[in-house]
């Protein structure tokens, strides 16, 4: 009897966090639903007073049209360029730091890697000002470069750790082996620590990449021209020249968002189990 009063009391509380689980799942993707749904709104459909938290029965693809011919074509590109470049460098500088960290028993790459785990202290907003003189003098100012070199230089520190912690789950063993039929370190780098860490090197360029799409603080401190305008600052002047016309403000925004959507859609379980894994360990 107390058995099935248990067994019965464990379903209803698993009713009762799927039916949880699926309300928070409604309200959380709702917001994303809404800006498509208005996106495919006409000005004068939106503001007929119909049900807005509706589909409507005559999409149009006017808005998106309007939001390419504005020059989102071309600040798409350079967000794709500023985020895949920093992202690359970001991941193969981390992944060869680490190795050398965790391959070397020297005490002056560990306070270097000290050094570097600073960085995970250091906001971006109380460095931009050092930032800002360093790529002036550089002539990088109003570049896609001057973006790309401090994305970089802070991208480093949480990929570093992130990977460090998976490199020294390598047995030593399989170095030694490898060691003894003549392999370098870097084809140990190569042929042992990527294929090993691949997971978590696709879950933190991900990661990097989000952070990369979505930076506006260095674009709107280091860049003022139109050539080198990257997405987050194009969908604020495009919101300012648009207030009153909420459709077509909601089309530049889901064309901000989709190479966002897409990097969770594929590449999401990659995120969960990198981060499980390090959470693990």
């Amino acid at each position: 009897m107390a058995a099935h009063t248990k067994i019965k009391s464990g379903k209803g509380y698993n009713v009762a966090f799927t039916t949880f689980g699926v309300i928070w799942l409604i309200v959380s993707f709702y917001p994303v639903l809404y800006i498509l749904m208005s996106s495919l709104r006409t000005q004068d459909g939106f503001l007929s007073g119909g049900p807005t938290w509706l589909p409507t029965l005559h999409p149009t693809f006017s808005n998106y049209a309007a939001v390419f011919q504005s020059g989102f074509g071309h600040y798409f590109l350079n967000s794709l360029i500023v985020s895949v470049v920093s992202v690359v460098f970001i991941v193969l500088f981390s992944l060869l730091l680490a190795y050398v960290i965790v391959r070397t028993k020297n005490r002056a790459v560990k306070i270097i890697f000290n050094v570097f785990l600073v960085g995970l202290a250091l906001p971006i907003q109380a460095a931009i000002i050092p930032v800002y003189i360093l790529i002036t003098k550089l002539g990088m100012y109003d570049t896609l470069g001057g973006i790309i070199f401090p994305s970089i230089a802070f991208g480093i520190p949480m990929t570093l750790l992130f990977l460090v912690n998976f490199v020294r789950e390598i047995p030593n063993e399989l170095y030694e082996s490898m060691g003894l039929e003549g392999a370098s370190d870097f084809q140990m780098l190569r042929h042992l620590v990527t294929p090993l860490t691949m997971p978590s090197i696709i879950s933190i360029a991900i990661y990097q990449f989000i952070l990369a799409w979505n930076n506006f603080l260095f674009p709107l401190v280091l860049t003022q021209s139109d050539s080198v305008k990257v997405m987050p600052l194009a969908v604020v002047q495009f919101q300012g020249d648009h207030t009153m016309n909420i459709p077509i403000t909601m089309a530049a925004v889901t064309v901000s968002a989709l190479p966002l959507l897409l990097a969770y859609i594929f590449g999401g379980r990659y995120i969960r189990r990198g981060m499980m894994a390090g959470f693990g360990k």
